[in-house]
């Protein structure tokens, strides 16, 4: 089968350090977590965790209209925003090709907005529909970020929604490369998001998965260290322009990387354990696609959540693979775990890390955990380091395993 190749050539993203690289990488350098404690979550007296990473500034443009806006709760809002900076960013933004049917959107979150969550289920325990209307199911369902990406910028071509947890931004980045490479269209959308919520916390809180440095924030989370005691919960989004590479060429896009390379599979065995064996075949299957040898990576971006059975699968399928000479950090130690957006988020991060020769490191790792693998862990400082492949990795709830692998752009 012909296969066509795959470029990045637009960016975009919003976390609680930033929604631009210059000012991440600066918050990064400095050592700057986006980590709080959550006064808002002291009503919850069950919860545990009072630490989360929020973007506390966010706000949407004046010129969105109210028409717009009424089919979008937070996570669609932030998607929407993160794929028309992206748009600008590879010049299509103002492009009318992209509404004739040659540009998808491939993106994702855990779930949609939970205030309408809140509403139904209002509707079930006390048998009232206050605070429902014809939106709300819009702006609850859970390709609402899919969908509202499509509507706002009257894409035509096909939608892919990836609502896979932590999964949903590499599985909507990895689909979209699979639609571009395969004849199917020439330009996607792709990425995922994550709004802030209680309840997220609550689902890792009920695992015993969560951090409970309440009154040390910014000394969480701490990835592959020995003292880490949990993850915590973040948000903000993602999205990059994919297009197929004489398409960019044609139109003299400026060319971010090119994407190489995706695996995805299952673990088949349990909802929340880790699966080592997997997680290494998910990284062979992304290898195999772009036709490299594991030597050929020069830095592995870990999934890196601070829970104990995920860092220490991670990284022993890490070693397995590429040995112990490998660079690896997580940017979740600076932001939290952004569920659905950390695939997308962590990708860019990637390539803007790649493209400058600075790679940052994982922030509070004093001591690597001895049951983690024998690896490169990137520590206290950005390192200086020059490679022309880099691969980013995700593993979700579910067994869901994605690996991504991003080329240098000469």
């Amino acid at each position: 089968m012909n296969s066509r190749r795959v470029v990045v050539t637009g960016m975009a993203g919003i976390t609680s350090l930033g929604s631009d690289w210059t000012s991440i990488e600066a918050n990064f350098s400095a050592n700057r977590s986006g980590i709080r404690r959550m006064a808002e979550w002291d009503r919850f007296t069950e919860l545990n965790t009072r630490l989360a990473g929020p973007v506390d500034d966010f706000s949407v443009p004046p010129h969105w209209t109210r028409k717009q806006l009424r089919s979008m709760g937070r996570v669609s809002r932030l998607s929407v925003l993160a794929a028309e900076r992206a748009l600008a960013d590879a010049g299509l933004l103002e492009d009318a090709s992209i509404r004739d049917g040659r540009m998808g959107v491939a993106c994702g979150s855990s779930t949609g907005s939970t205030e309408e969550i809140k509403a139904f289920g209002n509707m079930l325990l006390n048998s009232v529909a206050d605070g429902l209307n014809a939106n709300s199911y819009i702006r609850m369902m859970p390709h609402t970020t899919a969908a509202n990406i499509s509507i706002f910028f009257g894409l035509t071509g096909r939608v892919i929604p990836t609502s896979s947890a932590c999964t949903s931004g590499s599985q909507g980045i990895g689909y979209a490369y699979e639609a571009i490479k395969f004849g199917r269209l020439p330009l996607m959308l792709a990425g995922g998001a994550e709004e802030l919520c209680a309840t997220e916390a609550m689902v890792f809180d009920a695992l015993y998965a969560t951090s409970l440095k309440n009154d040390a924030p910014h000394t969480s989370p701490r990835p592959y260290d020995s003292g880490r005691d949990g993850l915590v919960i973040g948000e903000g989004a993602g999205m990059l322009v994919l297009e197929e590479l004489e398409h960019a060429l044609a139109r003299g896009a400026t060319i971010h990387a090119e994407l190489v390379g995706f695996g995805s599979n299952a673990d088949g065995q349990h909802a929340t354990k880790p699966e080592q064996l997997t997680m290494r075949r998910a990284m062979e299957l992304a290898l195999e696609d772009a036709g490299l040898a594991p030597a050929a990576i020069g830095y592995v971006n870990g999934h890196g959540t601070a829970t104990e059975q995920g860092d220490i699968a991670e990284t022993q399928a890490t070693q397995a693979l590429f040995g112990s000479g490998m660079p690896i950090s997580s940017q979740k130690s600076f932001l939290g775990h952004t569920l659905g957006a950390c695939g997308a988020l962590e990708s860019w991060f990637s390539i803007e890390m790649m493209n400058r020769d600075r790679y940052i490191h994982t922030l509070n790792l004093d001591e690597v955990d001895l049951r983690c693998g024998d690896l490169d862990y990137l520590r206290d400082a950005p390192r200086t380091m020059q490679h022309e492949y880099v691969m980013n990795n995700n593993f979700a709830f579910g067994g869901i395993n994605t690996s991504l692998i991003f080329r240098r752009w000469a």
